[in-house]
């Protein structure tokens, strides 16, 4: 099953390659991966995606607190938080097929972000189910590219990721007392 991980880094070089590095050493496959900077630009959010169990989630957050620049870990679970995806696809569109392109992306509520006189360039957001359904629907007419960030990920209601809202992490629900497996 797939799971998002929401990780605040400190915005220095190497952080992110430290982090995935952590994954590699392990074995784990990261299906998808979205960083950015925060409203602090001294910080970054890497939302990441995986695919395992609850108890490997907990093992890789054990893992991550280690790290010096990890700030603050979340397991944001479906059911609790929002994402969504941004797609581009650059689908073929002559004179006789853009009218019927135009139409799909409409119901979409897709937006043309370019047009020349073979090509419609298409911006998409949405979950996973929404851009592989206009995928599907876009391939008869060739779809000459497509490029996907992966998603990013937002608690619901009022719960919100902020160092000074952050408990220290002897005190948070994720700070656990390594195993002999997490210290492999």
């Amino acid at each position: 099953m797939l799971q998002s991980l929401s990780v605040l880094v400190e915005n220095r070089a190497g952080v992110l390659n430290r982090v995935t590095s952590l994954f590699a050493r392990r074995g784990y496959n990261i299906e998808s991966l979205a960083v950015g900077t925060t409203q602090d630009p001294a910080i970054s959010r890497i939302t990441i995606t995986l695919s395992g169990d609850e108890e490997l989630i907990r093992q890789i957050i054990r893992q991550l607190h280690k790290l010096p620049d990890v700030l603050m870990v979340r397991h944001l679970k479906t059911e609790e938080s929002f994402s969504r995806e941004l797609v581009f696809f650059k689908v073929k569109a002559d004179a006789a097929t853009r009218t019927q392109v135009l139409q799909i992306v409409d119901i979409f509520r897709g937006h043309i972000i370019d047009v020349s006189p073979s090509t419609i360039t298409i911006e998409l957001s949405g979950k996973d189910d929404k851009i592989e359904a206009l995928l599907n629907l876009l391939e008869p007419y060739g779809i000459l590219e497509m490029v996907r960030t992966g998603p990013i990920a937002i608690e619901r209601g009022t719960r919100i990721m902020s160092l000074s809202e952050a408990p220290t992490r002897a005190e948070s629900d994720l700070a656990t007392q390594p195993t002999e497996e997490d210290n492999k």
